[in-house]
Parts: structure tokens; sequence; C-alpha cells
């Protein structure tokens, strides 16, 4: 399964105090020239609280030694709607630069110490353990869980937790930073037309499918493997996804499945039981609900990667099982290392 860096961050408040601005005067900013040398230059740590304002950010780069006047960043950052997507927390960032460079640091990831990526298709005991690395707390991060406010109709976070990159501000809360994840889901438009249900099926079996179109396909072929998925679940098929067990037995990077595991008994097992399994097999990225909610048109029934980047569909069981031959003679080969 292929694990993709998700793009983007927390986006923070950045209401820049418009009369403050009026009474500086932009073109006589005092402002640093840029450095082109920043190799070996002295650098600070900075925190940015959740919430900050514009001006409140200027302030903190100016006290720190970062810029050389709060109104250089005022100048910068009110013209470049970019600065809308600092993020709070921990920023490490070169002295004495200008404000523009101090804009292009604050927005890039690299320099975001103890930076918490969720990836695409991560399972909440993956999520677990970088907020551990963090430095939160195990209990509080059981408890943050256990007690983290839902969606309608939903039981558990799994699924919710949105794959973005994640900084959080000195003092933050386990149960602030899961609570952060789920409400940047809610945020999401394609996640609000989710959450509002599709014919009938519930927000959470929708998140459910999407969770599994994440784990089966590559991205190319996410609105296919969707449709495979309604196509079994609406004839009485069993959705018989490798993804499912690999989800109960933590296994990353499988591709031979053997008998016995399709056997384990778990609700979770598609080979054993019917329909959907009872919730997320993972936290699935925009392209997979995206997919969820708008499938291909097509009759598939089966699907199989023969070979690395060639996936073929089909509603033959025969031509299934003849590309199934191919797929057992390439793994043996070692295509698929």
């Amino acid at each position: 399964m292929k694990r993709r860096v998700a793009a983007g961050a927390i986006a923070i408040l950045m209401v820049f105090a418009f009369i403050l601005f009026q009474r500086s005067s932009p073109s006589a900013a005092p402002d640093f020239p840029e450095n082109t040398s920043l190799t070996g230059a002295t650098e600070v740590v900075i925190d940015i609280p959740n919430g900050a304002s514009g001006s409140d950010i200027a302030s903190i780069l100016f006290e720190s030694g970062v810029i050389k006047s709060s109104q250089a960043f005022f100048r910068v950052a009110v013209g470049d709607k970019r600065s809308e997507k600092i993020a709070p927390g921990s920023h490490r960032l070169t002295l004495e630069i200008s404000a523009q460079q101090a804009l292009e640091q604050l927005l890039d990831p690299d320099r975001i110490p103890n930076l918490v990526r969720v990836y695409e298709g991560e399972w909440k005991s993956e999520i677990t353990t970088a907020l551990l690395t963090y430095g939160f707390k195990s209990k509080d991060v059981a408890q943050a869980f256990a007690s983290a406010d839902l969606p309608k109709g939903f039981r558990q976070v799994e699924g919710l937790l949105f794959p973005a990159q994640y900084s959080f501000p000195k003092g933050t809360t386990a149960q602030a930073a899961v609570q952060s994840m789920i409400s940047r889901f809610e945020s999401e438009p394609v996640a609000q037309k989710l959450l509002a249900g599709k014919r009938d099926f519930t927000p959470q079996q929708l998140l459910t499918i999407a969770s599994i179109v994440q784990a089966e396909g590559g991205k190319d072929d996410f609105t296919k493997v969707a449709r495979v998925i309604f196509n079994r679940l609406k004839i009485g098929m069993p959705l018989q996804m490798d993804s499912t067990v690999h989800y109960i037995m933590k296994l990353r990077g499988q591709i031979f499945l053997s008998t016995r595991s399709t056997m384990i008994n778990s609700p979770y097992n598609t080979y054993r039981k019917y329909g959907l399994p009872p919730g997320p097999i993972g936290n699935p990225g925009v392209a997979a609900m995206s997919a969820t909610l708008n499938p291909a048109v097509g009759d598939w029934l089966y699907f199989i990667t023969v070979a690395p980047g060639d996936t073929r569909f089909t509603n033959s069981l025969d031509e299934f099982n003849t590309w199934k031959a191919l797929y057992t003679k390439n793994r043996k080969a070692g295509l698929f290392k």
C-alpha cells in the first residue's frame, strides 16, 4: 500500500490590524536585506499560539530577532494570502532575515519541529505512535480517542483523523490535538458531502468504503475500486478485500494473503463476513472519499494487480482467475519486491 504525505497544515486566523497597518509606512518599514547565505546562520525556535493574529505573529518575530520590524512583516503578509496558512506551534527560523524570508520559513513544513504527519490510509494505532513520539502520554492519547467529540452517527475515531501535517502550540493537550484532526476532517468539503450520506448508505458506511478504497488501490484506480465495492454490496457478494485482513493483522506492505489468514474470526474479515466491516480500516484522504462519492461507471466485480502499476478490472470470474495465475507467477518471480 502506498503512503503519501498529505499536504497542508492547520490554518490559523490571520487577522491583521488595519489601523496599525495604516499607521505604519509600508515603504519606510525597516527590513533586513535578504540573507543569501543561510548555511550556518543562527536559528531560533519560536512558538505561535493557536488563534494568534497577524500582529501577534509580527511581534513574536520582532522580539525574537528574526525580523527588523513588525511593519515589514505586515507589508509582506498582508499582500500574500499564503500567510493565512501559517500553522500554530513551533517554527525554526533564521535570525536577522527579511520579512519575505520569514514568511517563507513560517510556511516551510520542514522547519516545524516535531511535526505530526498523518498519512493517507494510516491506522489509528499508527497515529497513536506519532502522538507518543511528539510527546503526549499514552494514557492521555487513549483518553482523547475515547472521549473525542465525533460527528453524528459515528462510534469511533478511526477514519476521522484527517491526513495532514500538524503542529501544536506549547501546552496543547492530547484531547485538543486529536479533536483538531477530527475538526480538520469536518472542515474538508468532500468530507462534508460524505457526512450528508448518500442513498442507502450512512456517513459511517461511506467512510468505511473510502478507507477500503484508500487501502486497496492506487490513486488512478480509486473510482474503479469504489465501483467494485458498490457492485458487490448490491448483489450480496462478500467483499473479500485483503486490506481488511491486513487491518486485523496490522500488516503493511503485504501482497500475499494466505488461506489461513482469510479464516480469522473478526467482524473486519470480509472473507468470512458479508457486507461492510463495522467501521473504517484507516483514515482516507480526499481522493479516496471523492471516489467513493463519485465511483466510475462499470459492471466490474473483480480486480487484481498482476504487476506493479498494472491493475485490471473485470466482471468475469474466469478472466480474473487467469489474471490471478499471472499475478502468482509475477509474485514468485519477485516483481512485487
